[in-house]
């Protein structure tokens, strides 16, 4: 699938919007890799459909492992509304299932986004400049 260029002008922050439908073709570690290349580049992600609980602790597992002093510091995520969700019934909660729910996820380089606000229906961060 093409990738969208943009001018390295060096002013400005590139935010990838990504659909559901290019994430659902995709494994879980494709997913994973999609999104770390793009952070480590300096972007911010926004994910239509977010992740799995799986997947996300397993981007957080992969990115502890890439995290260098010099190099990258990692990431900072926010999902939206949250994966928790109160109304679930009680077989469900102790069965680990579920309910399919529309959730956007916002990740970014971690020194470059910061979270300022976050509650059911709103997320307020603050993206700077490397």
């Amino acid at each position: 699938m093409p990738e969208a260029t943009a001018p390295d002008d060096g002013d400005g922050v590139r935010i990838d919007l990504i659909s559901g439908a290019r994430m659902e073709g995709l494994t879980s570690m494709e997913k994973i890799r999609l999104i770390l290349d793009s952070v480590r580049d300096g972007d911010i992600v926004v994910l239509e459909a977010g992740l799995s609980p799986e997947e996300e602790s397993k981007l957080i597992e992969v990115t502890m492992t890439e995290i260098s002093p010099d190099d990258f510091s990692g990431i900072e995520i926010e999902t939206y509304p949250s994966t928790q969700q109160p109304n679930q019934g009680l077989m469900g909660r102790l069965l680990g299932k579920e309910e399919a729910a529309k959730k956007l996820t916002v990740i970014g380089p971690a020194n470059q986004i910061e979270t300022l606000h976050k509650d059911e229906d709103l997320i307020s961060a603050l993206v700077s400049r490397k």
